[in-house]
């Protein structure tokens, strides 16, 4: 038995043409860096705090433990089956090619739809830093859609070049990046910690947000509780990267792991410190920039701007990482003939190594979904609130296959080698609670909010069930075109076919 998970795609029918050049760190970076603690925190906080107050911290414990749930079942699938597209690839294993079809969809679907999400924070931290990236209007909030969408389409840009040169350029640059963002996160909740105003009761404060919610606060919390659960998620990029890994079982289900606890402990003390630093609790700064204000606020300009460079640091390999997730998620469904155009789409450089054509055309699916969305005002909570929606519906599509699989004992595997990750008698009650957490953050996710999908003029009824509309169409959509049309061109196709592959399962 071999350790670097060639035999593993032999399983699936695969040989392997991506490079095995990623370590242990390299790993734990693209999973870190697809959280990218600092970017989430940043982006969505004024969110939480605009809906749900400073109270609303408490949803990060909460969705960490949730999505805690979904890492250790993740983890248990990357110590058998480290392979590109995790998501896709697991499904296959636990269910059939139907609803694997579905899951690498979903998820495809999902990073492309975070890139944009996600290289829209650029709007939220560089004008902070300096006016000279207001291109568009005077950054008073009229123009910051159209301004957010430039400077998206330009980091969206970089990444697709730096993907399209190779995994090695990636890595390097995605590495120096997180040891920048994980240094300076350090020292942020340092600083914050020399400038406390206040106790940490100021988390049990709502000021006032529960007025209008039938429900009381919880209908302000479920709704602030999207900006704590934008942030933990794509832990399983480091799974994705095990054709490109040294050692990957053993390094992939730890780095999954290590990538969600760090992110929670780091993520949870800086919003806590900045609550407790900030000068005025009710500051309507707060819900309009977020903690960007806290730290020119708490620390003065001079040395607050030196942090949001660090977040501008960390937004760039975020979308770096996420980008190179979905190239892996396309190529995967690509070499199984699974998406139009699978021959083009699964076709790997030479030089480079890397297949380069998904690079580019999901890096222009993300900005043309921007661009789309260009004069919208909601432009920022609905894109991100879409994302996190098909992520979650993805992972459910993993999670709910994996625990049926475990009632027929079917799972863990009969033949599975010893000494690698597993939960052993806790699988089963982990699994259930991981269904559990997935769908009921998917409802509330995809609840028709105005607060969250048409909060400003002009209101329409379109606009409010957006997420469903939206969700709906693409996923039946996709299906359709699968079943119809796709399904019955599906193999794996000849130049990526294990040697033993029996003829059935290659495309000629």
């Amino acid at each position: 038995m071999t350790d670097t998970g060639d035999q593993e795609l032999g399983e699936f029918g695969y040989t392997n043409q991506l490079k095995r050049t990623l370590g242990s760190f390299h790993t734990f970076a693209a999973g870190i860096s697809y959280i990218s603690v600092l970017t989430g925190v940043f982006q969505l906080s004024y969110l939480g705090l605009s809906e749900g107050g400073p109270a609303y911290w408490w949803s990060w414990p909460a969705v960490f433990l949730g999505q805690l749930t979904v890492a250790l079942c993740f983890a248990e699938l990357a110590a058998q089956y480290p392979v590109a597209g995790s998501i896709y690839n697991w499904t296959k294993k636990l269910s059939n090619p139907h609803i694997a079809w579905m899951a690498g969809w979903m998820m495809l679907l999902a990073s492309i739809v975070s890139i944009s999400a996600t290289a829209l924070a650029y709007q939220r931290t560089l004008p902070q830093i300096t006016q000279f990236f207001q291109f568009i209007g005077d950054g008073t909030g009229t123009s910051d859609a159209a301004n957010g969408v430039l400077l998206a389409t330009v980091l969206i840009a970089f990444t697709t070049l730096v993907n399209a040169f190779g995994v090695k350029l990636m890595a390097r640059i995605n590495s120096a990046g997180v040891f920048v963002e994980l240094l300076f996160a350090v020292l942020l909740v340092v600083f914050l910690a020399f400038h406390f105003v206040r106790g940490p009761s100021v988390v049990t404060q709502t000021n006032g947000t529960e007025a209008g919610h039938s429900s009381g606060y919880l209908g302000a919390f479920l709704i602030a509780g999207i900006a704590s659960s934008y942030v933990m998620y794509g832990f399983d990029t480091a799974a994705s990267l095990g054709e490109e890994s040294l050692n990957p079982h053993r390094n992939a289900p730890k780095a999954i792991l290590r990538a969600l606890i760090a992110s929670f402990v780091l993520g949870g003390l800086i919003i806590l410190f900045a609550l407790m630093a900030v000068g005025s609790i009710h500051a309507p700064e707060l819900g309009t920039v977020g903690l960007q204000y806290v730290l020119t606020d708490a620390l003065g300009p001079a040395i607050g701007r030196v942090f949001l460079f660090v977040v501008f640091i960390a937004i760039t390999v975020c979308v770096l990482a996420v980008h190179t997730a979905a190239i892996r998620i396309a190529f995967a469904m690509a070499r199984d003939n699974a998406l139009p155009g699978g021959r083009k789409l699964a076709r790997v450089n030479k030089k480079t190594g890397t297949p380069v054509l998904p690079a580019i055309v999901i890096g222009v699916l993300a900005v043309a979904l921007l661009v789309l969305n260009i004069n919208s005002t909601q432009i920022f909570s609905a894109v991100t609130s879409l994302a996190i929606i098909l992520i979650y519906l993805a992972y459910l599509l993993v999670t709910v296959p994996m625990l049926i699989r475990r009632l027929r004992g079917g799972w863990p595997r009969s033949d599975a080698p010893s000494g690698r990750f597993s939960l052993g008698r806790w699988g089963l009650p982990v699994n259930v609670l991981a269904v559990l957490w997935g769908g009921a953050m998917t409802i509330n996710l995809a609840w028709p909010r105005n607060e969250i999908y048409n909060a400003s003029p002009p209101f329409h009824w379109y606009l409010k069930w957006i997420s469903v509309l939206f969700v709906g169409v693409f996923a039946a959509g996709g299906f359709a075109y699968y079943w119809f049309v796709q399904r019955h061109k599906v193999g794996v196709l000849a130049d990526h076919a294990a040697a033993l592959a029996s003829d059935e399962e290659v495309s000629r």
